[in-house]
């Protein structure tokens, strides 16, 4: 049973979220919970993130473990170790049609994100999706619309967006002090030496891992242990994650969505490739995105042969990452946990940061389950990520073209380019099959 404390502060936070506007678009009809009930939680993909998520689920006293799966029976027996109670299965589809699951953690590699969580909305269970939340245009907007569909509650796991500084920065932007905004930089770099992630050769696959599940609705290829390693090693094949782009930036280009309010981009162009690495794998090391808005422009740099991070660190090589917002009267720039001012001159006149507007968060799983109980979307709801998922889709496709890409923010569809728009929408490998029919 929920705790009053909990309860309280649950509604407290929700109430306060909606009196601040912040990301509540969808009132969703009241679920078929009772006041005694807990919510069922299931984890899809038991590595170390969605491990993490599970945990933070498992605090609530509110929430059950009463589901795992993994295609890799080694991972998937270390989690049902840690919760003996939870249904154990190798294949996903048994999880969904189990009625004492509610609510689905989808923590896979991102090439099985789209399908998963679709099938889970039309199974009837709340979602929380680990980013990227998918691959390709066709995929963010078909989830968007099951989510929509089966009213289910979504939250994307861009955790950041949970933390205070973000908080803070976003009530700055939104102040207006910084004067007209037209120009966001975003980045994030490391340096990976010329070897990457190294040329661990391609194998058979372990007796533990089902590698044609594994690999599911991706192109086929051959097992490599770097692929089912870490994320971070994951990132380094395309097929499978998109590379460090969609891996990085829905974190970062996060906080200029969210404080400038944008919409889709109406133009993307990006150039980049596989320069340096001579690794096992087929992501670029590096990229530069170029997102046009009306009045308003936003890039991004990602790089895994050069960490030089500008204000935020250079010399020995590290993983650094940063935003910056270009405004008239000054610059602001931040990255997770800090943020500073730059003044114009004496253009701003008023550098003291605003009054707090903007609750905190309970904590991102947290948010997502109370939000399970209020039928209120949270603030990284699906339809609120898609706008930050779709230019990033935008920005690998126009990679892969060379060329500009051209979206209707209205229509929410490529224009003037029949080859990109066909390739907005993947093609499954069989047997699977992409749930055209919520586009």
């Amino acid at each position: 049973m929920m705790s009053t404390s909990i309860q309280t502060s649950r509604r407290t936070f929700i109430r306060n979220l909606a009196a601040a506007g912040v990301a509540l678009p969808h009132l969703i009809p009241s679920s078929a919970f009772g006041a005694n009930d807990k919510i069922g939680v299931a984890l899809v993909g038991c590595g170390g993130m969605g491990l993490a998520n599970l945990a933070a689920c498992a605090k609530d006293p509110a929430a059950a473990v009463t589901g795992l799966c993994d295609v890799q029976s080694s991972r998937l027996e270390r989690a049902a170790a840690q919760y003996p109670a939870a249904r154990a299965c190798h294949d996903y589809r048994e999880l969904l049609a189990d009625s004492a699951i509610d609510a689905v953690i989808v923590a896979t590699p991102p090439h099985w994100h789209a399908l998963i969580a679709i099938d889970a909305c039309r199974a009837g269970k709340d979602i929380y999706v680990q980013k990227p939340m998918t691959l390709h245009v066709a995929e963010a907007l078909a989830l968007r619309n099951a989510v929509r569909k089966h009213g289910r509650i979504s939250q994307i796991g861009t955790q950041i967006h949970a933390g205070e500084n973000y908080r803070r920065v976003v009530e700055y932007i939104q102040s207006g002090k910084l004067g007209p905004i037209s120009v966001a930089r975003t980045f994030n770099v490391m340096n990976q030496g010329p070897d990457g992630i190294g040329n661990t050769p391609n194998s058979d696959p372990p007796a533990d891992i089902d590698w044609n599940l594994w690999v599911g609705p991706a192109p086929m290829r051959p097992y490599n242990p770097l692929a089912v390693r870490s994320a971070t090693e994951n990132c380094s094949f395309m097929s499978f994650s998109g590379g460090w782009t969609p891996g990085m930036a829905p974190h970062i280009i996060d906080l200029p969505v969210w404080a400038l309010r944008l919409d889709y981009p109406h133009t993307t162009f990006c150039s980049g490739g596989r320069y340096v690495l001579k690794d096992a794998g087929d992501a670029p090391d590096s990229q530069e995105v170029l997102w046009q808005y009306p009045n308003f422009t936003m890039t991004w740099m990602t790089c895994l042969v050069n960490s030089f991070g500008f204000d935020f660190g250079r010399g020995s090589p590290a993983r650094r990452l940063g935003v910056y917002f270009h405004g008239l009267n000054a610059t602001l720039y931040s990255n997770y946990s800090m943020h500073e001012i730059v003044p114009e001159g004496p253009m701003l006149k008023d550098p003291a940061p605003p009054g707090k507007s903007i609750p905190p968060s309970p904590g991102h799983e947290l948010e997502w389950l109370g939000c399970i109980r209020t039928r209120r979307q949270p603030s990284c709801n699906v339809d609120y990520h898609c706008r930050i998922d779709i230019p990033v889709s935008l920005a690998n496709l126009s990679m892969r073209l060379n060329r500009a890409i051209h979206f209707d923010p209205v229509a929410e569809r490529i224009i003037g380019d029949g080859e990109a728009a066909g390739l907005a929408t993947p093609e499954y490998r069989q047997p699977w099959r992409f749930p055209a029919e919520y586009l």
